[in-house]
């Protein structure tokens, strides 16, 4: 059954680039960053892993060309899987490596999204490999659900990197992450206060307001300004919190994702919050 688009709207910002541009706009506008992503994932041919390069190419030159957003670090959001990491980690480096050549020289930052954990340590390999040759212009994100994220921090904080920090979306066993939300957010907390010590803007994505506001007092007694970091929210979620925070003086990015491919990405929205369900089936009974 093919579902109709309407159903993830609150999420997706549209289904082609087009569509999704004027929301980065209006984004823009309110004061906040935005980091676009193409959807999609797992991607088995290589011609479709070129493809998806290319797009992703001519999305740095997109918001790189974009009138007004020149004070704010917007950015675009991968996922290397689309690149073809699950056919060979080589040919996905070149793509990368191809890839953020352009990004380097228009000074845009390119986020690697983090999937489930059996491409974890893949997608660190690949980060490491071309982290020296382009410091500035890549960064990982780290789940804080996931056990082994203790040590990945350790070297992330090492290496100095910016890294998006998130509890994590995806189904995982109980040998690879934590299950309790309480130990998640311990863990959380744990990994943003050192993140927030050791490396270079990083970015707090929640929308807990228990993990935002302890964000915020441990930058106040440590002396970090609301310019050494950022935090980061989902399109279609807390938009006035969104605005607020940016009034408020703290750098706020919006992830914004936008493509056909929006099933997987919409699933994951509506298991983390019984909240986004309610909003769905809202939506089928209206007029």
């Amino acid at each position: 059954m093919t579902l109709p688009f309407f159903l993830a709207s609150r999420f997706v910002a549209g289904e082609t680039l087009s569509d999704s541009l004027p929301v980065v706009d209006a984004l823009n506008q309110d004061g906040l960053h935005v980091a676009l992503d193409k959807l999609g994932e797992h991607v088995h041919d290589r011609g479709e892993a070129e493809a998806a390069r290319d797009t992703y190419i001519d999305l740095v030159r997109t918001l790189a060309a974009r009138d007004g957003s020149a004070h704010l670090r917007n950015r675009i959001s991968i996922k290397l899987s689309m690149m073809g990491q699950l056919l060979d980690e080589d040919f996905c480096e070149d793509n990368l490596r191809q890839l953020l050549e352009v990004a380097a020289e228009e000074d845009v930052f390119v986020r690697l999204d983090m999937e489930g954990s059996a491409l974890t340590q893949s997608t660190l390999n690949i980060f490491e490999a071309v982290y020296p040759d382009y410091p500035n212009h890549v960064g990982p994100v780290l789940q804080a659900m996931l056990k082994r994220t203790d040590r990945d921090v350790d070297r992330m904080c090492e290496l100095g990197v910016s890294v998006r920090l998130c509890k994590g979306a995806y189904a995982e066993p109980s040998e690879n992450a934590y299950q309790d939300m309480p130990q998640i957010r311990d863990r959380y907390l744990d990994y943003m206060e050192r993140l927030l010590r050791h490396t270079d803007y990083s970015g707090i994505a929640t929308h807990d307001d228990t993990l935002i506001e302890a964000t915020q007092a441990f930058a106040d007694r440590h002396d970090i300004g609301p310019d050494a970091f950022e935090f980061q929210m989902l399109y279609g979620l807390r938009r006035e919190t969104q605005r607020e925070m940016a009034q408020d003086g703290y750098n706020m990015l919006v992830y914004v994702p936008y493509g056909t491919e929006w099933f997987p990405y919409f699933s994951r929205r509506l298991r983390e919050k019984k909240e986004n369900v309610w909003f769905v089936l809202r939506s089928l009974f209206k007029g």
